[in-house]
This record gives C-alpha cells, sequence and structure tokens, in this order.
C-alpha cells in the first residue's frame, strides 16, 4: 500500500473574514483542531504536514496529533504554502499526496478514502459537485454567454495526486512563475489528467463570519 501524507494548508490571514479562521471557534473547537481530528483518525492516512502562517503557532498541536510530521512556514499565495510543506515530504513517485484546506473544518472520512483511493489508481483526483445555479459570464457589465452548467462543476479539496504527478507540476509552475487556483490546475497545464470523484455538500469552506454560522447549522446541536 503506498503510502499516503497529508498537507494541511491553514496560513492564510483571513482578510475577508475578519481574522485568522482557521483558529476560529466552530462549536468549542478550532477550525483547524477539527481537520486534524478528522485526518488523524482515518486509518489511511500516515503523516501530516501542517502549514501555519507562523510555525510558533503550532501551540500543542504536534502532541495533540501524533500523525503530525513537520510544522512549516505558509508564504503570502498558497501555491508558495503548498510547496514549502511539499518540500518537507520524504516519499515515492507513487505514493499519495492530499492537499487540503484548513477552512475545511467538516471533511470526512468517507470523502478523503475516495479521494485516495482514485489518485492513487489515475495519478490525479479531486472532489467536485454539479453547479445548481445558472452561470452567466459577464463582459464590461453584460452578459457575454450562458454556459452549460452540465458541464461545470464546485472543486473541493482534499485534491489527492501521486507524489510524482504533484512533483513535477510544482517544479513547472515555479520554473514558469506560474500561479493557479489549485493544484488540480496545475497538473492539467503540464497535461496530466485529472479524475474527478463525488464531493459532499457538508464540506464547505469557512470565508466569511456567514459560513462560520453556516457550518455550526450543518452540525446541529
Amino acid at each position: 500500500m503506498s503510502k499516503v501524507s497529508v498537507l494541511i494548508v491553514a496560513a492564510g490571514e483571513g482578510r475577508r473574514f475578519g481574522a485568522a479562521k482557521q483558529f476560529a471557534l466552530l462549536k468549542g473547537e478550532t477550525l483547524l483542531d477539527r481537520c486534524l481530528e478528522t485526518f488523524e483518525r482515518n486509518g489511511a492516512v500516515d503523516e501530516i504536514i501542517l502549514v501555519l502562517p507562523d510555525p510558533e503557532q503550532k501551540g500543542s498541536l504536534r502532541g495533540n496529533y501524533r500523525k503530525i510530521a513537520s510544522v512549516v512556514k505558509g508564504e503570502a499565495r498558497r501555491q508558495d504554502s503548498v510547496r514549502n510543506g511539499f518540500c518537507e515530504l520524504r516519499a515515492c513517485d507513487e505514493d499519495v499526496v492530499l492537499v487540503h484546506d484548513g477552512a475545511r473544518p467538516l471533511v470526512d472520512g468517507e470523502l478523503i478514502n475516495r479521494v485516495i483511493l482514485e489518485a492513487s489508481r489515475s495519478g490525479a483526483a479531486v472532489p467536485v459537485l454539479a453547479l445548481e445555479d445558472t452561470v452567466k459570464e459577464v463582459r464590461d457589465g453584460s452578459v457575454a454567454l450562458t454556459h452549460d452548467r452540465s458541464r461545470l462543476f464546485r472543486v473541493q479539496t482534499p485534491q489527492g495526486f501521486r507524489y510524482g504527478v504533484l512533483k513535477k507540476a510544482l517544479e513547472a509552475a515555479a520554473r514558469d512563475g506560474f500561479y493557479g487556483t489549485d493544484e488540480a490546475m496545475l497538473v492539467e497545464r503540464t497535461g496530466g489528467r485529472v479524475n474527478v470523484v463525488d464531493g459532499d455538500p457538508r464540506n464547505i469552506k469557512v470565508t466569511t463570519p456567514l459560513d462560520l454560522r453556516i457550518a455550526e447549522a450543518l452540525l446541529g446541536h
């Protein structure tokens, strides 16, 4: 069985949220703790690399989570934070690397396992959700095009890759000075195929205080 490493990226300043959202409390636990607990419990995950704004913020995290192998400093741009975490890995090309947003606290084990299995099989996998709203492209204040929503999907994390696939993509992006919106985009531009698995509507990303209230409602009482 391939080794599975998880990069949890929690280095954002939370400008839209108004504070470092990864440390915001969700029913008594930080968003980051909820992420860590889920990956810690998952039997397929071997190690966690945690990316924070400042490694000194780790506090007692390493004592609470035995799978945390390293805590590294993040950067202003997410892609650079991912690269910092990736450089800590000691893995073979066929091992699996997951990249997860520290602001997605409701990720569950079934979703994680789907991504691991598909990434191990095909090389790259992302969880997706179908769009429910009509999507229009707007230019200069008016509608230029209405897209076929049956072919458009929202992408979540964790995104999963074989180590060799993600290494090639990160190195090519650094060499070319290219920044993508997610790791899958970096793999796509190197000619790699990225397969999809079913996402989870509960796996929301907390970006604003309203998102935090939605997460609280999803957790229930």
